[in-house]
């Protein structure tokens, strides 16, 4: 969904539509996979040059596309261009000019499901991305199709509007295996929830591979070193004893 605010309507008009319908007035809220917007001058400027912005910085236009009209289109509208201001004015007096801002709605990113396997004692992190414009109205957490108890399971729940945690230091497997599910509510686009399937499993040994290869480097070159000086002597001794003969 998106929203296209018009700021100024003097010698220059912006008008968008989209495959749905027109949006020549304002705070118009349409569902839209493209957006062409237009931008027109009166009569006595029909021979004028148009130029083009996006937040301050040209776009660039096709020939035949800049004079008495022009149109740019955005497709598809995704979330990067919320708060986009397309500008159009006159090449020879800048000051003539309409601009519009796009708001773009969009719910959070949140569906499928995600099977999660811990260690007892390791952290146990579940996290879900909430974002969404207009933010959204609630987040909730259940376990095992009940809501999270917090004091019983030991779980930290943190919610900071661009994603909701579910949070334990050390994974108990009694405590926090089963299914979770995070949902979020939104005024446009409903409900959205995501499922982790948890598996808390026994502690294993991690084997500490490299500081053991480090050992053996070190323990290696002390050989070699002792074997290159024990050698550095027998050579020595031979030498002695070819001269005495």
């Amino acid at each position: 969904m998106i929203t296209v605010t018009n700021f100024q309507k003097h010698v220059l008009l912006i008008f968008c539509v989209s495959e749905h319908r027109d949006m020549k007035s304002m705070f118009r809220q349409v569902f839209l996979h493209w957006l062409l917007c237009s931008c027109t001058t009166q009569v006595s400027y029909q021979d004028e040059n148009l130029v083009w912005l996006r937040n301050g910085a040209s776009i660039s236009l096709k020939e035949g596309n800049t004079e008495g009209r022009s149109s740019v289109c955005i497709t598809p509208v995704i979330q990067a261009d919320n708060g986009a201001t397309f500008t159009c004015y006159l090449s020879k007096n800048s000051s003539l000019r309409d601009s519009i801002t796009l708001n773009v709605t969009y719910g959070p990113q949140l569906s499928g499901s995600e099977e999660i396997t811990v260690e007892k004692e390791e952290a146990l992190v579940l996290q879900c991305d909430i974002w969404a414009n207009p933010p959204v109205q609630s987040v909730s957490w259940t376990f095992n199709n009940t809501n999270v108890d917090l004091e019983a399971t030991g779980l930290l729940e943190t919610t900071d509007g661009f994603n909701t945690k579910l949070s334990n230091g050390r994974a108990v497997k009694s405590l926090h295996e089963g299914t979770y599910e995070c949902s979020a509510i939104h005024a446009i686009y409903g409900r959205h929830t995501k499922t982790f399937y948890v598996t808390v499993t026994e502690k294993t040994f991690k084997f500490p591979l490299f500081p053991m290869i480090a050992g053996l480097v070190v323990v290696f070159l002390t050989i070699l070193l002792a074997i290159i000086a024990r050698c550095q002597r027998i050579m020595k001794c031979l030498k002695k004893f070819a001269v005495l003969f």
